[in-house]
């Protein structure tokens, strides 16, 4: 028996016999071997053990691959598992999957546990098992056996996703006396895990569902080299310090009061952030040659029935009875955009209508899921609709993504781009589907922007293209979305006259920008760590008088700086004038300018900038001129 084995680069390997994964990358390079992690056999995941007995195309992972860092996590999630059974035998184990940077697992202690001290205590148990180098060994089972298996450990959660299975060979993965339910793939041993960290606990729900039990999950993280692990950490011990939530707070921006879970209230402060947002939106989308509209709140049911959100999106609708009628709150604004485009008849001269809207819609989130201003129940859309004729479409997506590009850079965000495809749970023919997928991708390919393509993301109405923002410190954030719809035109029958004197369909793009306005600033004061430029600051100017004898003419600076359309203060307070700039710092304040004897005797101001700090004295005019210069280009530092 001959095998032959593909691999990657096109060459292929011979053998005469059934081969394991490490035999055929022993046969590749022996130092690919002592690196690989796990193996890729006709695109499925295995074990280096795994045994290749028919041709196959082949590909090895290593701990410098984004799938090799997968395994070595989710090994890390069994590894924690093992520790904690050690420490607390009555604990009961769901499950503990590789995510996104790191791994989880959720667990039911049973009991009362100390929290304080307890990933240490985790963590010190797990170096244990580390230096004990079981190895992690792969068992096939019959679904009777796994079951009788876990029964008998009153291993409740495995018991229930087992019997959940289909009958059939189970895989587990034993190492040492520890034993659990998986389909793998594994590090060989529990020594090769070395660099890794719990990071916290929270709680979550059994399967996800409220009606089940809480359980406590633990996050944590690994990595191959300790660098790399402190590293992140680092960069997580950065994202708290940048919390919007936290910043939010000590600048008076915001806040969530226990009247209203998930409806955030706005400060002045986080107003004055706002409306410039607003104001600075506005005056864009006038340019590009969009008009503003206003929407209702309230839309009966009839509406959304005919836009499809009652079938597809009642779940996170709230209803309310009016007149003895049903009704519901926007979750979205398109349905009343469709409402104010047929309100009259259109011709194809009239096209395409670009209708922009800030409106206020309201989701029903779990309470569990609410973060912030990043998840709440009710936030702004910076929506727009754009109608059109089918041969306007790569245009007008031109246009929008030129648009969103001119937005990004204002506030130094890099961006990558996503093309999400049609979901199972969807609208329409196949035919309109991939006529509009293909318009988005000529669209993207015109202007020479790179794209990754997300299988079955898309909304249920029509493909869309994602911005995935990169912030000051690497994290990501989807914001603006541009999706094209041929569905709601259709279900609202929307028309227009076209050359031909004939009754045709518009075609129409939902787009955001910002995404929403709440979210966006709570992104934007972690991007800046609260430190907003100056054009977005609320407060751009404190005055600080030294004594309280020359509050008068801080007082008169001070109104001189406002006067000329500047946002500034005194701080006028009977302190020390060392504690007050700290004061000021501390509020993250772009400009502080200290008046004293010297000062108003000459009609000048001594200027402290944010950064740099002490950088001179000016006149109070050259002053006002150096910071509007500054808001009006709309510089930024990060």
């Amino acid at each position: 028996m001959s095998i032959a084995i593909k691999l990657p680069d096109g060459s292929v390997k011979n053998f005469d016999n059934s081969v394991s994964a490490l035999q055929i990358t022993e046969s590749v390079s022996q130092g690919l071997a002592r690196n690989a992690v796990a193996c890729e056999v006709n695109g499925v995941m295995h074990d280096m053990s795994y045994v290749v007995d028919s041709d196959a195309d082949f590909k090895v992972y290593t701990l410098r691959d984004e799938q090799g860092l997968e395994v070595l996590r989710h090994s890390a999630s069994h590894l924690m598992a093992q520790a904690v059974k050690r420490l607390y035998p009555n604990a009961k184990l769901a499950i503990g999957p590789a995510v996104k940077n790191g791994f989880y697992y959720d667990i039911d202690f049973n009991e009362e546990v100390e929290q304080e001290g307890l990933l240490a205590r985790i963590e010190k148990e797990m170096d244990e098992i580390v230096k004990q180098n079981f190895p992690i060994v792969r068992e096939d089972v019959s679904k009777a056996d796994a079951l009788k298996m876990f029964t008998d450990k009153g291993e409740i959660y495995k018991v229930e996703l087992i019997e959940d299975l289909e009958d059939g060979t189970i895989s587990l993965y034993r190492q040492g006396e520890f034993v659990d339910l998986c389909r793998g793939p594994h590090m060989s041993s529990t020594g090769k895990i070395k660099c890794f960290k719990l990071t916290s606990v929270a709680g979550a729900y059994w399967r996800g569902d409220v009606k089940n039990k809480m359980l406590t999950r633990i996050y944590g993280t690994a990595f191959e080299k300790r660098s790399e692990l402190d590293e992140y950490i680092a960069r997580i011990e950065e994202a708290k310090r940048r919390d919007h939530r936290k910043l939010g707070k000590e600048l008076d921006l915001f806040d969530i009061f226990d009247e209203g879970p998930g409806f955030p209230v706005f400060l002045p402060k986080g107003m004055t952030l706002r409306n410039i947002l607003e104001d600075f939106w506005r005056q864009e989308h006038r340019k590009a040659g969009y008009q503003e509209i206003k929407t209702p709140m309230i839309l009966n049911q009839e509406l959304w029935h005919r836009s499809g959100h009652w079938d597809h999106y009642k779940d996170n609708m709230y209803v309310v009875k009016i007149d003895d009628n049903d009704y519901a709150i926007k979750p979205m604004n398109c349905p009343g955009g469709m409402l104010v485009y047929k309100r009259k008849p259109h011709s194809y001269r009239d096209l395409p209508e670009r209708m922009a809207e800030l409106g206020l819609v309201h989701r029903h989130e779990l309470s569990g899921a609410l973060h912030g201003l990043m998840r709440v129940r009710c936030f702004t859309q910076d929506d727009a609709h754009i109608f059109m004729t089918p041969d306007q479409i790569e245009s007008e997506i031109e246009g929008v993504v030129r648009l969103i590009d001119s937005f990004y850079k204002v506030f130094g965000f890099k961006y990558k781009l996503e093309l999400s495809t049609r979901p199972k749970d969807s609208m329409g023919t196949d035919e309109q589907w991939n006529s509009a997928t293909a318009a988005l991708k000529r669209a993207l390919e015109i202007l020479g922007k790179d794209y990754e393509i997300n299988e079955g993301d898309g909304a249920f109405y029509g493909p869309k293209i994602d911005f995935h923002l990169e912030d000051s410190i690497g994290r990501t954030w989807q914001c603006a979305t541009i999706q094209l719809d041929f569905q709601m035109p259709e279900r609202f029958d929307l028309t227009y006259v076209g050359q031909d004197g004939e009754k045709h369909r518009p075609v129409m793009i939902h787009r955001v920008i910002f995404g929403s306005i709440e979210r966006f600033i709570a992104i934007l004061t972690e991007h800046y760590a609260g430190a907003f430029p100056v054009w977005l600051a609320p407060v751009q100017v404190k005055v600080l008088p030294i004594s309280e004898n020359y509050n008068e003419y801080a007082e008169k600076v001070c109104a001189e700086l406002n006067k000329k359309g500047l946002r500034a203060e005194t701080d006028c307070r009977n302190e020390k004038i060392g504690y007050r700039i700290r004061e000021a710092q501390l509020q993250k304040t772009p400009y502080m300018i200290v008046v004293g004897e010297k000062e108003q005797e000459a009609g000048t101001v001594s200027v402290r900038q944010r950064k740099h700090g002490d950088i001179g004295s000016m006149l109070v005019k050259d002053f006002v001129k150096k910071v509007k210069k500054e808001n009006d280009k709309k510089t930024y530092e990060l």
